[in-house]
C-alpha cells in the first residue's frame, strides 16, 4: 500500500509540474491535475467494459498463455 500512495503522490506531483511547465499558470495545472484522473477513472471503467467482450465474444483471454496440445 506504502508503494501505491507513493506513486500516486508522484503522479501528482508529475503531472502538475508538466501541466505548469506548459501553461504557466498554477490555477490550470492544478485543475488538469484532479480533473485528469476522475476523467482517467470513467475511462478506464468504459474499457474494460469493452475489453470484456472480447474476451467473451468466443476470443482467447489475453491474460492466459496460449495451451500446448496433450
Amino acid at each position: 500500500m506504502a508503494k501505491t500512495l507513493a506513486f500516486g503522490g508522484l503522479h501528482v506531483v508529475t503531472s502538475f509540474s508538466v501541466t505548469y511547465i506548459i501553461t504557466g499558470s498554477v490555477a490550470l495545472s492544478g485543475a488538469v491535475t484532479f480533473i485528469e484522473p476522475a476523467v482517467n477513472t470513467v475511462v478506464h471503467y468504459f474499457f474494460d467494459r469493452f475489453w470484456d467482450r472480447g474476451r467473451h465474444a468466443g476470443g482467447t483471454p489475453r491474460t492466459q498463455a496460449p495451451t500446448s496440445p496433450a
